[in-house]
C-alpha cells in the first residue's frame, strides 16, 4: 500500500471522524435522557430526578462543546483535502449541511444557554421546553448528516451536469434516498445504546464507591432499562440495514461476510483471516447455512461474492470484515449485559453484585466503540467509491496536495485531538467524582 497524499488524507479524515463521532453519539442519547429526567421531575416532584438532571447536564455540556469544535475540522478537510469531492457533490451536500444549520444548530444554539444556566432564571416548564429543544436539535443534526452520508452510499434524485457534477433534481429523493431510513434509525438507536452504557458505567462506579449510592442506583436502573430495550432493538435494526445493503451495495456485504465468490446455502463466517493476495479466507470457522438464513431468510439463498465485480472495485476486505465483527460482538455483549442487569434487579442483587458493577464500568465505552466500528464498516465497505458508483476516492482528493503537507497536518491533528481527549477525560472524571450533590452549584 503506497503512503501518498491520498492515503494520508483518508487516514486523517478517518481519525478526525472517529474522534468526532464519539461525542454526538453520547450527546444525542444523553439529551433525550435529560429530557426524560426533567419531565419525570415535573410529573412526580421527586427530587432525585432533578439531582440526576443537574449531574448529567454538566457532562452533556462538556461532550457537546467538544463535539461542536471537533466537527468543524471535518468541513475544512472537505475543501482542503478532498476538493474533487467538494466540487462533485457540492450542490447536494451544501444545502443539506445548510438545512442542518437552520434547524439543528439554531435550536441547539438558541436553547443551550437556557438549558445550562437558566434553571433558576426561568420557570421550570420553560426550562424543560429548552431541554426538549436541545434534544430535538441533536436529533435534527443526525437527520441531515445521515441524509448526506446515505446519499453518498445510495445516490438518488440527481443528474450529472454538463460540467460533470451531481445536481439535485428531486430533493425528496435526495433526502430520503434508499438507505437513509435504515441508517437514521440504526444511528439514533446506537446513540441511545451508547448513552445507556456510558450512564450505566458511571452510575455503577458511583454505587460501587458509595458516591450518592441511592441516587446513582436509581440512575443505574434507568440506564439498564434503556439498555434492555434499545440493545436488542439495535440487532433488529442492524438486520434491516443489512438487508437494504444487500440490495444496493452487495459487494460491501461480500466483504463483510468474507465471500470471494457467489454462494448459495452460504455459511456464516464467524472468524477467518481474509487474504487479499490469495483471494481466500485462512483459518476459517463458519456455521453452515446461517449466512443465507440471516441475509435472505432462507437456507438456500444466494449471497454475492467479491468476484462479481472487477478487483479494482473491491474494498479492503480485512478492515471491513473485522470491523463488522467487532461491532456485532460488542452488540451481543451489551445485549447480554443488559438482560443480566434486569435479572439481578429482579433478584434484588443489583447493588450488591460488585462483579457486575465492575463489568458495567468496563463496558461503559462499549457502545461508542461499536459505533466507531460500525462507521468503519460502512465507510471502508464503500471503497473505492466516495460516492458509490459515481466518484472514486482517488478522484476526490485535491490534486495539488503533497505527501509532506498532509503528513504535517495529520501529526498536528493527532497531537491536538489527543490533548483534547485527555482533557475531556480528566474534566469528566472530576465531574463524576464530585457527584450529584455538587452538580450545578446545588446547595
Amino acid at each position: 500500500m503506497e503512503i501518498d497524499a491520498l492515503y494520508l488524507s483518508r487516514l486523517q479524515f478517518g481519525l478526525t471522524t472517529a474522534f468526532h463521532i464519539m461525542f454526538p453519539t453520547m450527546t444525542i442519547g444523553t439529551a433525550l435522557f435529560l429530557a426524560f429526567l426533567e419531565g419525570a421531575w415535573l410529573r412526580t416532584g421527586k427530587h432525585v430526578y432533578l439531582r440526576l438532571y443537574r449531574f448529567w447536564v454538566e457532562l452533556f455540556a462538556l461532550a457537546f462543546g467538544i463535539g461542536v469544535v471537533s466537527g468543524v475540522v471535518l468541513t475544512f478537510e472537505f475543501g482542503l483535502n478532498f476538493s474533487g469531492y467538494s466540487n462533485f457533490i457540492g450542490d447536494v451536500l451544501g444545502p443539506l449541511i445548510g438545512y442542518e444549520v437552520f434547524t439543528a444548530f439554531f435550536l441547539e444554539a438558541g436553547f443551550i444557554g437556557i438549558m445550562l444556566f437558566g434553571e433558576r432564571r426561568v420557570g421550570p416548564r420553560l426550562h424543560f421546553f429548552a431541554t426538549c429543544m436541545v434534544a430535538l436539535g441533536t436529533t435534527f443534526s443526525a437527520f441531515w448528516i445521515l441524509s448526506a452520508n446515505s446519499w453518498m452510499q445510495t445516490p438518488a434524485g440527481y443528474e450529472i451536469s454538463a460540467a460533470g457534477y451531481a445536481v439535485p433534481v428531486d430533493w425528496m429523493e435526495v433526502i430520503f434516498n434508499p438507505s437513509f431510513p435504515y441508517r437514521l434509525a440504526h444511528m439514533l438507536n446506537a446513540s441511545l445504546v451508547s448513552s445507556s452504557f456510558v450512564i450505566a458505567g458511571v452510575s455503577a462506579w458511583c454505587v460501587w464507591k458509595n458516591r450518592e449510592r441511592e441516587t446513582m442506583l436509581t440512575c443505574l436502573k434507568l440506564a439498564l432499562l434503556m439498555a434492555v430495550i434499545t440493545a436488542p432493538l439495535q440487532a433488529f435494526l442492524g438486520d434491516q440495514h443489512g438487508l437494504n445493503t444487500l440490495i444496493y451495495q452487495p459487494i460491501k456485504i461480500a466483504a463483510i461476510e468474507g465471500h470471494w465468490y457467489s454462494v448459495s446455502e452460504a455459511p456464516l463466517v464467524l472468524f477467518a483471516w481474509p487474504d487479499m493476495e490469495l483471494e481466500k479466507n485462512l483459518y476459517e470457522i463458519s456455521v453452515p447455512y446461517l449466512g443465507s438464513l440471516i441475509l435472505t431468510h432462507t437456507l438456500d439463498g444466494t449471497l454475492p461474492g467479491l468476484h462479481d465485480v472487477a478487483k479494482e472495485d473491491w474494498p479492503y476486505v480485512p478492515l471491513v470484515f473485522f470491523a463488522f465483527r467487532i461491532m456485532a460482538g460488542l452488540g451481543f455483549l451489551m445485549i447480554g449485559a443488559a438482560f443480566l442487569g434486569q435479572w439481578l434487579r429482579y433478584r434484588k442483587k443489583l447493588a450488591e453484585s460488585v462483579w457486575y458493577l465492575k463489568l458495567l464500568i468496563l463496558m461503559g465505552p462499549a457502545g461508542i466503540a461499536a459505533t466507531i466500528a460500525g462507521w468503519v464498516t460502512t465507510e471502508a465497505g464503500r471503497q473505492p467509491w466516495v460516492v458509490h458508483g459515481l466518484l472514486r476516492t482517488s478522484d476526490a482528493v485535491t490534486p495539488s496536495l503533497t505527501t509532506e503537507t498532509v503528513a504535517i497536518s495529520l501529526i498536528a491533528v493527532s497531537v491536538v485531538y489527543t490533548v483534547i481527549l485527555l482533557v475531556f477525560l480528566k474534566v469528566g472524571a472530576r465531574l463524576i467524582a464530585r457527584g450529584p450533590d455538587s452538580a450545578m452549584g446545588e446547595s
